[in-house]
């Protein structure tokens, strides 16, 4: 387990810093906030106060879980950080942030966002295929938002650019109280460089 200090583990949450265009995207991060916070997990996640991350960390803090943010310095000058978290780190630059957010986590969920969200979900998963951590990656789908994402990555699979054991061991749910129980039954795939 990563630096918690519960019984639960550390869960990075990647969402977006906007509200997006439905309720539904509020709503399924609150559902899935609440659904961790009742299997006893903590959170990591970016450190804002804005859009989805804001609902992530007020809905977290309501339930009483801990939540750890990491923000850059930059991002905190702009004062767009929570000031209620149980822990905020600074770090200088967004390569850092992730970094450490995904070095705290033993797993990674992300829920509907923009480029920076997209961003971070590719980097832990493809590092996950690469072996570099042997740790789940989630991806939350609210009314098919990652449905063209993942058209074109069963497209990879097809044309022979990805593996389809790697494909697989992606966690995609509708449902966010399916959520722990394949968080908990996850297993990895031999990493793609190894015999």
């Amino acid at each position: 387990m990563s630096e918690g200090t519960g019984t639960g583990k550390r869960i990075a949450l990647y969402l977006g810093s906007a509200h997006g265009d439905s309720p539904a995207y509020r709503e399924m991060t609150v559902s899935v906030v609440r659904t961790l916070a009742a299997s006893g997990h903590s959170l990591v996640y970016g450190g804002g106060s804005v859009g989805l991350m804001g609902v992530a960390a007020d809905t977290a803090l309501e339930a009483g879980m801990e939540i750890h943010g990491v923000i850059t310095q930059a991002l905190l000058d702009r004062e767009i950080r929570h000031t209620g978290l149980t822990s905020l780190e600074v770090v200088d630059t967004m390569t850092e942030r992730k970094q450490r957010m995904a070095d705290l986590a033993d797993a990674m969920v992300t829920l509907p966002g923009g480029i920076g969200t997209l961003e971070e979900f590719f980097e832990v998963w493809t590092a996950q295929v690469l072996g570099i951590h042997r740790k789940p990656v989630a991806l939350i789908d609210v009314e098919d938002y990652w449905a063209p994402m993942l058209e074109m990555i069963d497209r990879m699979v097809e044309r022979g650019f990805f593996a389809a054991e790697h494909r697989d061991r992606l966690i995609h749910l509708t449902d966010p109280a399916e959520l722990t129980g394949a968080l908990d039954c996850w297993v990895p795939a031999a990493a793609k460089w190894t015999s």
